[in-house]
């Protein structure tokens, strides 16, 4: 029974330097929400000894469990792999040997699903609000659920027509196009938001959540105009880094849940989501004739092989086949 509980204690000191060791490298707080998450199960299969006395043999046996028996995504495997991999080399400073006897999730390799404009036209038609306009960013910037979410009122250049997307997916920024279309609504919606913005100052209600340096180099940012989101949530919530109350950004399941009822309403069969429509601009831009390496640039993919995934679904028919029953004569 003691020994149990000196392992607790000694799990939960190990959890706080992990969590150390993340923030001082400002990594994002899903990634060490996930990093956590995939140590704490790692330490459990393994009957909670501690890491120390685990190695490749144990880390080897872990990943190919979650392949094999919990059949886990490929992806998931390697942010498994991932979190492990940190825990070893920065927290324990402990090499690792070459892992080559993990059994590997399976990649599929699938094509993406992409809406007609008619259907694009169709689901966005359903939605009102602040899902129309987070809807209409997604696809007329080609931006990802939380980009669009995380977005500052410092981010729009409505003036340029550009969306500044701030360290996205790979810790990178980039720049987007903002649709001329939505210059009206997003003025109207910036004017409510700097009208509630005032009032909130004016109560003295808490700020914006930032990323930890930010926060401690700029003192005021968070109550500042140009750090605000755009979709601020409608609540408080507790600051996870410093504590107290601090106003964070819409939540992505309210967005989620509006798509997939405008998505049920106008009567779209595929398997569609909120991602779906940054398919959409990727694949419809394609269609337009921009050359691919624009639009790699504007999704932010490293690799053009990623981003040529779209041009298998941008033809009409299969590779731009025509069947020789359409033949005439």
């Amino acid at each position: 029974m003691s020994g149990e509980i000196g392992n607790e204690v000694a799990s939960r000191r190990l959890f706080d330097v992990v969590r150390e060791k993340m923030r001082t490298r400002h990594m994002a707080y899903r990634t060490e929400q996930a990093y956590l998450q995939w140590i704490r199960r790692f330490i459990t299969y393994h009957q909670r000894r501690h890491p120390r006395g685990l190695g490749g043999p144990e880390v080897e046996q872990f990943l190919t469990y979650l392949a094999v028996d919990r059949k886990v995504s490929s992806s998931t495997q390697a942010q498994a792999l991932q979190a492990l991999l940190f825990l070893y080399r920065v927290v324990l400073e402990v090499d690792l040997p070459w892992l080559e006897n993990v059994t590997r999730a399976n990649r599929p390799r699938r094509l993406p699903v992409v809406l007609s404009r008619a259907e694009v036209r169709a689901v966005l038609g359903q939605l009102e609000g602040r899902p129309w306009l987070v809807a209409n960013l997604l696809y007329g910037g080609g931006l990802r659920l939380l980009e669009a979410l995380r977005l500052r009122v410092k981010d729009l250049l409505l003036e340029r027509h550009e969306i500044v997307v701030r360290d996205a997916k790979g810790g990178k920024d980039r720049v987007t196009v903002l649709p001329e279309a939505l210059d009206p609504a997003l003025r109207t919606h910036m004017r409510h938001l700097r009208e509630w913005f005032e009032a909130e100052r004016r109560r003295g209600a808490p700020g914006v959540s930032l990323p930890q340096a930010l926060a401690r180099k700029y003192r005021g940012a968070a109550t500042s105009w140009g750090w605000q989101y755009l979709f601020p949530a409608n609540r408080l919530c507790d600051d996870p880094y410093g504590g107290g109350a601090i106003r964070h950004h819409l939540h992505e399941q309210s967005i989620q849940r509006a798509m997939k009822e405008a998505i049920r309403r106008a009567g779209v069969i595929q398997p569609a989501s909120c991602h779906t429509l940054r398919h959409c601009f990727a694949t419809h831009l394609l269609e337009d004739g921009y050359d691919i390496r624009t639009v790699q640039e504007l999704l932010g993919h490293s690799d053009v092989k990623t981003t040529m995934i779209y041009t298998h679904v941008m033809q009409k028919g299969a590779k731009g086949v025509r069947s020789p029953l359409d033949r005439s004569g």
